[in-house]
Parts: C-alpha cells; structure tokens; sequence
C-alpha cells in the first residue's frame, strides 16, 4: 500500500470483519446478518474497492459483533470468495475463509411447491447437496429440484426482511 492509498475506514478495536465480498454484495451480507443500522452496532461498509483477487471487492466491518457458524454458512452461500477476520485490541487474532459444506441443510428452501419439504406439519429439513461453487448450484436432496445463486439469494434476502 502506498502512502496515499491509506485506509478507508480506520480499524475496529472488537469484532469481525469480513473481506473479499464479491462487489456489489455487501448489502445482502447485511441483510443476511439481520443488520439494519438500528441495533447501535458501529457499521462499516466499503463498497467497489481494488482487489488483487477478485478486481473489485466489498469489505463490512461490524465492531462488538462475532459471527454463528449458521452466519458464516449463509454468506458462503451469496459470497463464496469471502473471509472472515476475527479482531480483538485492534488485531486480527484468526482469519479463516468461508467454505460451503458438501450438505446445506436447514439455510434455503426447495424452490419446488411440490417437494415434500414443503408441505405443512412435514418435519424434513430442506437439505441441499453441492453440485458446483462457481456459479452456485444446489440440488435437493428429496425431489433432485436444482437451484443456483440467485434463487439462493433472493430467499436469504426474503428471510432476512421477514426477521425484522
């Protein structure tokens, strides 16, 4: 980093910080981490930055917050490319890239109105076998229906507006 390149947003003193977003994404992260501004959590998000990996990246930070495991699943499932930085005293103490379980079982639903996981009183978990990172495609595991990124998306997205 060159002296006029600087940082953006200063560090966080606690918290997480959650790097490589795919660009654009940044705000269905939030979403999914049911963040709305009104928690009085510090936010920091920066959007459409240079990154060596990707070409263009998001970054949030959220300080006083750390992430369930179920969370980190959910942005593996939009956010692929993603890592994790845990911080403490202004340290990243571990840092850990998102990986998507062979088996998701439980996050999204199968998009099929007549897959047996949908039906009422049914007590099945939605579970979807990983068929491919890039793109994102998933296949349920009951009625074989395929679902790719956006469908991912779109239903995280939906669940979160309904949390609030």
């Amino acid at each position: 980093m060159t002296p006029s390149e600087g940082l953006l947003v200063r560090r966080i003193r606690e918290g997480t910080v959650i790097d490589h977003i795919p660009a654009g994404r940044a705000l269905a992260v939030l979403r999914i981490l049911g963040i709305t501004g009104r928690e009085g959590l510090r936010v920091a998000v920066v959007m459409n930055v240079e990154s060596r990996r990707l070409g263009r990246k998001d970054i949030v930070k959220v300080e006083g917050r750390h992430l369930s495991s179920e969370e980190v699943n959910r942005i593996a499932l939009i956010a692929p490319s993603a890592t994790i930085n845990i911080v403490k005293d202004y340290r990243v103490i571990e840092k850990k890239r998102v990986e998507l379980p062979e088996l998701i079982e439980g996050i999204i639903t199968c998009t099929n109105p007549t897959c047996i996981t949908r039906k009422p009183g049914e007590p099945l978990k939605p579970r979807f076998k990983l068929l491919s990172r890039r793109p994102l495609r998933l296949q349920c595991t009951y009625c074989g229906t395929i679902i790719d990124e956006e469908d991912v998306l779109e239903q995280l997205e939906e669940a979160s507006e309904e949390r609030r």
